[in-house]
């Protein structure tokens, strides 16, 4: 007899009244995506396999940027997708790949290739690492490897 797999930790949002709207949104912006089921007060989706529960909870409580979730990319083109599509339509770009969606969520968009360049070479090179990221709000990769390269 198989075993059924279920995901033990489901990460739960909660909405004013947008679940639908923010879970719709989520799909779009991911490949492996769908809407599983929706009550009205609960929705519960799909992004890259993982499953998320939104909910219609009032406007009680808000997102804030002690949670967020990280988009590892594997290039600039997917950089870009991500963060373009979550910063348009009311969405909000800030420093170092962070981001709100137009609900308020907070993303990190960050390439792959930034944590290779923060874990190779000498201490200077990743402080012109550092440096360089720190102006950014997009990360940009190109640069991030000209810095590395001095």
């Amino acid at each position: 007899m198989s075993k059924i797999v279920t995901q033990k930790i489901t990460p739960y949002l909660w909405f004013n009244d947008q679940a639908r709207e923010a879970a719709d949104f989520y799909c779009t912006l991911f490949d492996r995506s769908k809407v599983i089921s929706d009550s009205g007060m609960i929705v519960e989706f799909e992004l890259e396999n993982l499953k998320f529960i939104a909910l219609n909870g009032g406007p009680k409580f808000t997102f804030n940027e002690s949670v967020s979730f990280l988009i590892l990319c594997d290039s600039q083109t997917e950089v870009d997708h991500f963060w373009n599509r979550l910063t348009q339509n009311g969405g909000q770009e800030s420093m170092c790949g962070w981001c709100k969606d137009p609900f308020g969520l907070s993303w990190q968009v960050v390439p792959s290739q930034l944590m290779s360049l923060m874990k190779t070479g000498t201490e200077a090179q990743r402080n012109r690492v550092m440096q360089a990221l720190m102006g950014m709000k997009k990360i940009l990769i190109q640069p991030l490897v000209q810095a590395h390269e001095g």
